[in-house]
């Protein structure tokens, strides 16, 4: 079986694409990977090229632009792809990306995040005038498609909230691989993220971290594609850097830490956890749904509440060593076999079947 997967260099949805195509190896299940937005960098190509074929387009993520007219030719686009390459089924990480497609082909879209959601998490209320057209498209996705994905039973719920009822929906929890084990852990608190996403929360981690009694790291960008900025004051600010070097300071560091108000999944916690760093995670429902029982929790708007949680834990070798090993056996549950089997098993029944796939989910 061979099958289209959108992909973007920019977000999460790189890791999960290239995590996902590694395990679907094993499954027989080829893919052509269908870029769009900013270029990738020489080490993701050759990245996806280990993995299936990369075909770079040239067109924008729907969250990148503010010009609904730049998407239009995108439906042609990948039916020429779908014909070229002889797809079997079309899996695409934008649901937006689903609207328009009229070729007979089995598609499957998955929600990873989405402006509609985003605003409902963090505003609430009725979406700006100038983003209703992203819902628009998306609805029109969910429409075409044959079966949507969500990463959790959380924002499942959150987009049914937003968009209403979806048919065929599904939930898969993502997976990553294992890898390499360090020695001991030092005395860091390391969170990894795009801070100037406003959802990331930089500015509560930012504020405790000038009362927390170790040292916090804080990875990732902080300018956005399309003018967002946060400035980091009080932690120690790293940028951008490599996935190796981001997964070198998981192994390393004794306690992770995400504020995040709205987190459809967070695969950052989640190779912490493989790492076996004790997690100290906002308390909103995506976290509580995949971790309560194997993190512990603070009030997101409150930097006292998170500074005192640090702090608690620096202060306690037992208690981090204990959070830490129940992080790394829940993240025994989020393992790419388990993964590629739930994907497979719906890109087959969209192909063989020839009708909407049976609803499967993969809980924590």
């Amino acid at each position: 079986m061979r099958i289209l997967m959108t992909i973007d260099a920019v977000g999460g949805v790189w890791r999960y694409g290239m995590e996902l195509a590694a395990a679907l190896k094993d499954d027989d299940v080829a893919v052509v990977f269908a870029g769009l937005g900013p270029q990738p960098s020489p080490e993701q190509v050759s990245e996806a090229e280990r993995l299936g074929t990369l075909v770079w387009l040239n067109a924008p993520l729907d969250w990148m632009t503010m010009d609904e007219g730049e998407l239009e030719g995108l439906p042609r686009t990948l039916e020429r792809l779908i014909e070229n390459y002889e797809v079997d089924v079309v899996h695409l990480n934008l649901p937006s990306q689903a609207a328009g497609l009229s070729r007979d082909i089995p598609v499957l879209t998955v929600s990873h995040s989405c402006v509609a959601t985003w605003w409902e998490a963090m505003r609430g209320g009725p979406l700006p005038e100038a983003w209703q057209w992203v819902k628009r498209r998306n609805t029109d996705g969910y429409r075409r498609a044959n079966a949507v994905v969500a990463p959790s039973r959380a924002h499942a719920d959150l987009l049914q909230q937003c968009y209403g009822p979806i048919a065929n929906l599904n939930v898969v929890h993502n997976a990553i691989a294992d890898f390499p084990a360090c020695g001991r852990k030092e005395d860091f608190v390391f969170a990894a993220a795009r801070w100037w996403d406003e959802s990331k929360n930089g500015r509560v981690l930012d504020a405790a971290a000038k009362d927390a009694r170790w040292p916090v790291v804080m990875a990732g960008a902080t300018r956005g594609p399309i003018g967002q900025r946060f400035d980091i004051e009080f932690a120690r600010r790293l940028g951008e850097i490599a996935h190796e070097d981001v997964l070198d300071h998981m192994r390393r560091a004794a306690v992770f830490v995400s504020p995040s108000l709205y987190e459809p999944f967070g695969l950052a916690a989640l190779e912490a956890a493989r790492a076996g760093s004790a997690l100290l995670l906002s308390d909103v429902p995506t976290y509580r749904e995949l971790w309560d029982g194997a993190a512990l929790f603070f009030d997101a708007t409150d930097p006292d509440s998170l500074s005192t949680a640090l702090n608690r834990l620096s202060a306690d070798e037992e208690i981090r060593w204990e959070w830490g090993e129940r992080a790394h056996t829940r993240s025994r549950r989020f393992v790419p076999v388990a993964q590629a089997q739930s994907m497979a098993s719906l890109y087959r029944r969209l192909m063989f079947v020839g009708a909407p796939a049976a609803q499967v989910a993969v809980e924590a």
